[in-house]
């Protein structure tokens, strides 16, 4: 009895696909890429909607009463009752 072995090798070889064609690429570059577009549109946000630094103090203000101005603001807006 004779056999015969088959190759199962395909007979061309396969071509691989292209790298953009390739949906986990998409996932490992568009995450990184995501974050960096979101980083950009934060720092846009922020730049556009900063606040005026203030650098004087009222001139009813000591210059030692000055450090402390922004926290007693702060504390005396919190104790202010709601109109």
């Amino acid at each position: 009895m004779s056999t015969k072995l088959q190759s199962s090798a395909p007979a061309t070889p396969a071509v691989p696909e292209p790298w953009w064609r390739v949906g986990f690429v998409w996932l490992v570059v568009g995450g990184p890429l995501t974050v960096v577009v979101a980083a950009l549109v934060t720092a846009a946000i922020a730049v556009a909607g900063a606040e005026e630094v203030l650098t004087n103090a009222p001139a009813d203000v000591s210059r030692t009463d000055a450090a402390a101005l922004p926290a007693m603001q702060g504390r005396n807006h919190a104790a202010t009752p709601r109109p």
